[in-house]
């Protein structure tokens, strides 16, 4: 791929600026998700979790890969976050393996692993590291699913449960928690799409599942609130930034934003589904799952909203009859993400894509973080997740990922443009801190700004590293 990636000084038609200075306060870092990097999925009393067995079923998982070990982060620790210091961030997102404190979802708790994040807390807060904390990132209990997992209330109560657990046990050195990490693909891709685990493919479960996602975000807050009274307290939603074309474009875009983001949004943070939504899909569920007063549970004030984004969407009506695109950027797995709405079809967009297929757009970004904040205005943003999967190659001890720099200098500037425009954007979480287990993609995809080799694992700060690095140091982007 080559590309006129030279950089302007400011207001460039390709997001291409350069020295834009973010404001004081603004928090600079990155993320990654215990199950992707973690590894040891067995040590010091871990229990199974779904992405285990999943990824253990033949099939399911590009080239057979599990995270079983995956980059031996939990062995590596503390040399980790000495890179972390290295690259001066001033904030790392983490997740937490709920399987890790209790084993099967319920019960004892598994002491060895709250010492571990205990670890993990008391380095980073040593190394000038503000923590911030994931209760979900996808690895349910394999004893919960086993139960009913997502489709059933119980599993929300015993997230609360959880959420004390390990609030009572970090809560003095962690200052901001979010709850759940992208509740769509748990529910939509885990039960809906077969795409991830636990891996089903009905409909109906999948809108079951959001509502005790919702559910339990809800019910964690309250836990939050009552344990850790100073912490601030989010959630992280992956939003869809969709655009339509030709007829009946406008009906495409509602219901896909309906299934995509106002299931979440409605309930989150205006008390209530969306009516279309439940019209939409009347033919898949009557949603007798949400009973009296769980609205009033799921609408809990927020400290801050989390903002992930990678690409856009373009949808349209399907005729019926030409050959139906799925081009929604989710992988194909036999099932469904967008029950009630079979008959929208995802259209193929022009490049550059990045290794995932995905488009490059920047202004997508902006168009959401000033679509937020026009919609709920007084909720402050922060970007808990970009970035981009390359297929990034070593020479000696280089790894010059010129087309990674270039898709964050265009989201960087993104983010800077919505600032200017009024948007409360408070931080910028670089995904990934470390090459990855990517889930259903396995080993092929790598999202880093530390490459990981994965046979032995050695870790090479890519130049996308250094030039964030540079970032942070002087708050501004690299000219």
């Amino acid at each position: 791929m080559t590309l006129d990636i030279a950089p302007h000084t400011r207001e460039s038609p390709d997001y291409r600026d350069a020295g834009l200075v973010f404001p004081p306060g603004f928090l600079i870092g990155s993320a990654t998700a215990a199950y992707q990097i973690e590894g040891a999925a067995a040590d010091d009393g871990r229990g199974p979790s779904i992405w285990d067995t999943f990824s253990a079923t033949p099939g399911k998982v590009a080239g057979g890969d599990t995270g079983a070990v995956a980059v031996d982060h939990y062995n590596r620790l503390d040399a980790d976050l000495d890179l972390m210091a290295e690259l001066g961030l001033e904030a790392y997102r983490f997740s937490i393996a709920w399987p890790r404190i209790q084993p099967t979802g319920s019960g004892a708790v598994n002491e060895a692993g709250l010492a571990f994040y205990g670890r993990l807390v008391d380095g980073l807060l040593a190394r000038g590291i503000r923590p911030i904390a994931t209760l979900y990132h996808w690895d349910l209990p394999q004893a919960l699913e086993e139960a009913g997992g997502w489709t059933e209330r119980e599993t929300a109560h015993r997230f609360a449960e959880y959420t004390r657990i390990v609030a009572e046990a970090l809560g003095d050195r962690v200052p901001v928690w979010t709850t759940l990490n992208e509740p769509w693909c748990s529910a939509f891709l885990g039960y809906g799409s077969g795409a991830h685990a636990p891996g089903r493919t009905d409909g109906e479960a999948a809108l079951r599942a959001v509502h005790h996602l919702n559910l339990a975000h809800g019910l964690a807050v309250q836990v939050l609130r009552e344990v850790v009274p100073r912490a601030e307290v989010s959630i992280t939603l992956n939003f869809h930034v969709v655009r339509g074309d030709g007829d009946g474009a406008s009906d495409a875009v509602r219901r896909i934003d309906a299934l995509a983001n106002r299931a979440f949004t409605g309930p989150l943070l205006r008390g209530a589904y969306p009516a279309d939504l439940i019209e939409d899909t009347g033919g898949v569920t009557d949603w007798s799952f949400v009973l009296p007063g769980d609205d009033a549970i799921i609408h809990q004030p927020l400290d801050f909203l989390g903002v992930n984004y990678y690409s856009t969407a373009r949808v349209r009506l399907w005729d019926g009859v030409s050959p139906r695109e799925r081009a929604d950027g989710h992988k194909s797995a036999g099932g469904s993400p967008w029950p009630g709405s079979e008959h929208v079809e995802f259209l193929q967009q022009e490049g550059p894509h990045t290794a995932m297929g995905w488009n490059i757009a920047p202004d997508g970004l902006e168009e959401l973080l000033v679509s937020l904040g026009e919609q709920f205005p007084g909720l402050p943003l922060v970007i808990t997740e970009n970035g981009a999967a390359f297929d990034d190659e070593v020479t000696g001890d280089r790894v010059a990922d010129t087309l990674r720099i270039d898709y964050l200098r265009r989201h960087f500037t993104a983010a800077h443009r919505a600032i200017e425009r009024g948007v409360d954007l408070r931080g910028y979480l670089v995904w990934s801190f470390l090459d990855n287990f990517e889930w259903a993609y396995g080993y092929s995809k790598r999202f880093g700004i530390v490459h990981v080799d994965y046979a032995t694992q050695r870790r090479t700060v890519k130049d996308s590293g250094r030039w964030l690095a540079e970032l942070v140091q002087g708050h501004a982007i690299p000219l």
